[in-house]
């Protein structure tokens, strides 16, 4: 677990890369995402103590909420996810930059799925490594924020953090 102005984050890896980020990881939450991996990629989770595979996530996601990181450079896994939504997240991961936000139906034509911006908002539901793969840079094209699943005030943060919104009064 991590540690960061958002609250806990749950942080797990694989051989491959990068797996899992989680949200408000209390002691139960990470329970439960730990036991979902390990059903889900077969195998038994390793504890996270000093583990080489996270020390650079935890080092980036750490330099990232102290603004000295605008782009992560890690190894990911996408194995938690497929088809339309891992062409989202991957688009995602590589075509927003720290800074930016783009609309639901920009993601979608930039797919070549120019009807799919309600798809693109459960790829975004979907996604196992917010943050890094930043689903909070995804927005309505009105200009509201549209949906999260780490709530809509991690979301205000993250954008807040990146310029992209004004920082909170209080």
């Amino acid at each position: 677990m991590l540690d960061t102005p958002i609250g806990p984050l749950l942080v797990a890896a694989t051989v491959h890369g990068l797996v899992k980020v989680a949200f408000h990881a209390d002691a139960r939450t990470a329970e439960r995402s730990v036991a979902s991996l390990a059903e889900r990629l077969g195998a038994a989770p390793v504890s996270a103590a000093g583990s080489p595979r996270l020390a650079e996530p935890v080092r980036q996601l750490t330099a990232y909420f102290a603004g000295e990181l605008r782009a992560f450079d890690l190894p990911l896994d996408w194995s938690l996810t497929s088809g339309f939504n891992r062409r989202v997240l991957r688009e995602l991961a590589t075509g927003v930059p720290y800074g930016t936000v783009v609309g639901y139906q920009d993601l979608a034509d930039r797919v070549g799925e120019p009807g799919a911006a309600r798809a693109v908002g459960t790829a975004m539901g979907s996604n196992p490594l917010p943050v890094v793969v930043p689903c909070h840079r995804v927005v309505e094209s009105g200009g509201g924020l549209g949906g999260f699943g780490g709530g809509l005030e991690t979301k205000r943060v993250l954008l807040a953090l990146e310029g992209v919104l004004p920082q909170p009064l209080f």
